[in-house]
């Protein structure tokens, strides 16, 4: 054989289901699952998502319960997203997003109480609890008002930080928002001790349905294609990684997952230094469901390699709603 032949030769190197594990660069491994987790101002509250399966909203006294047998089988991470459903919980600046007696804020405290080593990570957005379902305060145009936006998004940020939580994820797309976010976790001395990760690259579309009707968040008017990112652009998240950077983030965080790989792969290149996030949402979740339910294909093989097509793109960690599948079925448990 000429060397060229030799070399061409490589199926032994991955003819082996553990070789064949050692091609990859990242592992998919318990460690790299966040599961986002829906708390309602219900402290009762257990309703299913139907269009979400398998996923539902929770109140505070509903919450431990559910996450023991998912910490016992590996869980390290959540992610926190509040559904205020009370009468008068919602107004025009979202002022009961970080309430002492929000869910949210209880949430934290009651999670780390219960698992002191949980990483608890907190979306920070004002949407869920404005009365018009905006990202942010409004000017009288319907525009977002982008100082009093950033005002209010970091003063719930230090209220999350102060309750407890180890991470604050803004997804609100306000110009300005991370910086504004870093200077009151320094100000408020809780900036040593919580990461900042940036929905940097978070782009606008049709794959957020379910979410908001877990979250109680659709706009009541218009839609949210002025502040989160268009589909097509891809330049802009480059910009936006490296302006996120620039004010002080810790981590970036791509959103939606699958349908933009390459901007994933953008930033791992752009942001070498800080950990990759990406958030499979629940449009891509519920797809995968739909299509298993069909028979296209088996769920479980369908659902692994779309998380490490992530991985492989650059994701250091995943957030996603099959994590609890993943955990109580023992889908990462070596045979």
């Amino acid at each position: 054989m000429s060397e060229t032949q030799i070399s061409s030769i490589l199926q032994g190197g991955y003819h082996h289901p553990l070789s064949r594990q050692w091609q990859a660069e990242r592992q998919l491994t318990k460690s790299a699952l966040v599961y986002p987790i829906f708390i309602t101002d219900n402290p009762d509250e257990e309703t299913l998502i139907p269009s979400l399966p398998g996923q539902g909203r929770r109140g505070v006294n509903k919450l431990i319960p559910f996450l023991t047998p998912l910490v016992e089988r590996g869980l390290r991470s959540v992610i926190l997203f509040g559904v205020p459903l009370a009468d008068g919980a919602k107004d025009e600046t979202g002022s009961q997003a970080s309430a002492a007696d929000g869910p949210v804020v209880l949430a934290i405290k009651a999670i780390k109480k219960a698992f002191p080593k949980m990483f608890v990570m907190c979306d920070v957005c004002l949407c869920e609890y404005t009365s018009h379902g905006h990202c942010g305060v409004l000017n009288a145009d319907g525009t977002l008002n982008q100082a009093e936006s950033c005002k209010r998004i970091a003063a719930t940020a230090v209220d999350y930080a102060r309750a407890g939580a180890d991470c604050v994820a803004p997804s609100d797309m306000n110009d300005g928002r991370v910086l504004a976010i870093k200077k009151g976790l320094l100000e408020a001395d809780v900036g040593h001790k919580v990461m900042l990760i940036s929905y940097a690259a978070k782009f606008s579309g049709c794959l957020y349905g379910p979410f908001r009707d877990a979250a109680g968040s659709a706009p009541s008017f218009g839609d949210r294609k002025c502040y989160q990112l268009p589909s097509t652009g891809r330049g802009l998240a480059r910009r936006a990684i490296r302006r996120d950077l620039g004010e002080g983030a810790d981590g970036i965080m791509v959103k939606p997952a699958g349908w933009f790989l390459d901007v994933l792969s953008d930033a791992k290149d752009i942001a070498k230094d800080v950990p990759i996030s990406c958030y499979q949402v629940s449009g891509e979740f519920a797809m995968i469901h739909a299509a298993a339910e069909k028979g296209v294909f088996d769920l479980k093989t369908a659902a692994l390699e779309s998380l490490n097509g992530m991985l492989r793109a650059g994701a250091n960690t995943i957030l996603t709603y099959f994590t609890e599948q993943i955990l109580l079925e023992g889908w990462l448990d070596e045979e």
